[in-house]
């Protein structure tokens, strides 16, 4: 029997990753439930779940990036497949978020008494409740914004030099946007310090709670960009993308696209509708 492909389709090895990627979810999930419960050592199993998947997550996307740049074993077809994959990611991803929104918009505009006593005061006309300072959005959140709007068009300039074989640009218009991202998540952990110790908890109302999950979850995605976009900045320095062959740096680019929308979004509703 011939060993000869004789189709475009990248039939992949046998990988350890998948099986091990659901353990360590499972264990870090599991650790993070009786964490919650006060049970003793849950939180090592849920911090060595979540290094597992770290080191797995590693290793399976060093075999990605081995079967595209090395193997040639992304052709056309297998790109397409690849990029559907990446949009219903992305659509899950934006569901998380509806999530979020609708729980915030739902304590805005349907309140209701909460378990612990505490009336949701919009029915007296107030929102956030009177024992919220409101957030300055024109500070902190206003430069975060302008951050982020820049760095959407720097990895926009990085893509178009690609395009166009501009390794020098690529490689510019990705360390601007790596920059832009590290600062606004420093940015960020400043806004969350003085929220926490001059203003409000995480767990003293349905806003707060609201507002640290929704800006939380965008600022780890912000933190995953990054990442994602220090790796394409290794491998364009390693000279791995071509005009044709960038599916890496698009997916990215299209992550980073993704976080930019969310934040307007939440810049529009946390920030300025909770004012």
């Amino acid at each position: 029997m011939s060993a000869q492909q004789d189709h475009d389709f990248h039939l992949v090895d046998p990988s350890p990753w998948p099986l091990l990627a659901s353990m360590g979810f499972l264990v870090m999930a599991g650790g993070t439930a009786f964490a919650f419960h006060n049970t003793p050592y849950a939180e090592y199993a849920m911090i060595g779940g979540l290094l597992s998947l770290l080191y797995v997550g590693y290793r399976w996307w060093k075999d990605c990036i081995r079967e595209g740049a090395e193997d040639k074993a992304h052709t056309s077809i297998v790109q397409k497949g690849l990029r559907y994959g990446m949009l219903l990611f992305i659509v899950s991803e934006v569901m998380f978020f509806f999530a979020f929104f609708f729980s915030y918009f739902h304590s805005m505009f349907l309140p209701m008494e909460m378990p612990w006593g505490e009336a949701w005061s919009a029915k007296e006309g107030v929102f956030p409740p009177e024992t919220i300072e409101a957030i300055d959005p024109w500070d902190l959140p206003l430069f975060n914004t302008l951050l982020l709007l820049m760095s959407g068009t720097t990895v926009t300039w990085a893509h178009a030099a690609l395009l166009q074989g501009n390794q020098r640009d690529l490689v510019r218009g990705l360390l601007l946007t790596i920059i832009l991202g590290i600062t606004f998540t420093v940015v960020q952990a400043i806004e969350y310090h003085h929220i926490i110790n001059h203003m409000y908890k995480f767990s003293e109302n349905n806003f707060s709670s609201n507002f640290f999950m929704a800006t939380g979850f965008h600022g780890l995605h912000v933190i995953i960009g990054t990442i994602f976009l220090i790796i394409c900045l290794i491998r364009a320095f390693k000279g791995q993308f071509s005009e044709k062959h960038h599916l890496g740096f698009e997916f990215a680019a299209w992550y980073w696209h993704f976080v930019d929308i969310v934040w307007l979004f939440l810049f529009a509703s946390v920030y300025l509708g909770g004012r």
